[in-house]
């Protein structure tokens, strides 16, 4: 099969339609790579890392639809559906990165968790300036009502026996390890580019903010970082000041993700 490129209209098209007839794709987006799939795919992505077949999927969506996830009603007390919008742009606006939130009622069962008394849902976005924007517009008109279920492109640690494996950001590398289980790879056109692009990320899984819990001190609502990846806490802070939000670090986001070390640096033919 011929190399297709995220930059190429008649690529993204047709790896769309692949994504549409069942084919998980793994794509650039942001900085990293990433694996796509329908909204019922979400357990062949799991046999694919190797995680249990029921683990709870993420959703992803092209820029202006990230919201269509959330139940905006369900917000939690001085986090408003404009300050929601106002989080999402500017984060959007600056990279790759995740929002949980209260789920809209049509967010299928596997792709939901409970935290607490409510029913989350977790969205992952690559950046408003990344050119995955085109295909994850193409996959959403080819699915119709259907979600896009995502996974970061690695093994899982049932698979690996510790931690899950850091995110791949080289395709020759991704193509080594997963590309015997039916993928449909969609590489960015210039990997260094990519990361170029998004100079204050590194090449690891998307920094999340949960929107669903709500934390006020010193007179300030603040909001809880749930992962720290790609986007340092320092600029996750920045942003939200500018926001009159604070950032509290959330247990599980007290370290934060290292970058996938490659043995070998040689160019991808």
């Amino acid at each position: 099969m011929s190399r297709l490129v995220l930059d190429r209209p008649a690529d993204t098209r047709r790896a769309a339609a692949q994504l549409a007839a069942g084919m998980p794709v793994a794509h650039g987006f942001g900085t990293i790579y990433a694996l796509t799939a329908r909204g019922d795919g979400v357990r062949r992505l799991n046999t694919l890392k190797g995680r249990p077949l029921d683990q709870t999927g993420s959703l992803t969506a092209p820029t202006g639809h990230v919201l269509d996830a959330f139940d905006l009603g369900a917000l939690p007390v001085g986090v408003s559906r404009g300050l929601v919008q106002d989080v999402v742009d500017a984060f959007g606006a600056l990279g790759p990165f995740g929002f949980r939130g209260p789920a809209a009622r049509h967010v299928p069962e596997g792709l939901t968790a409970q935290d607490g008394g409510t029913t989350t849902t977790q969205v992952i976005v690559p950046g408003d300036a990344c050119p995955s924007q085109a295909f994850l517009a193409a996959a959403a008109a080819a699915v119709g009502d259907e979600p896009l279920v995502i996974s970061s492109a690695n093994r899982s640690r049932h698979v690996t026996g510790g931690h899950d494996a850091p995110v791949h950001w080289r395709v020759d590398a991704l193509r080594a390890e997963l590309g015997g289980e039916g993928l449909v790879f969609l590489e960015h056109p210039d990997e260094d580019a990519a990361r170029a692009r998004f100079p204050r990320h590194t090449p690891v899984s998307t920094t999340i903010l949960g929107l669903h819990r709500a934390e006020r001190a010193h007179g300030r609502v603040h909001l809880v970082l749930e992962r720290h990846g790609s986007l340092h806490s320092d600029d996750v802070t920045r942003v939200l000041h500018s926001l009159g939000v604070g950032l509290t670090i959330g247990d599980r986001a007290a370290t934060r993700l290292e970058p996938r070390v490659y043995a070998t640096l040689a160019p991808v033919a």
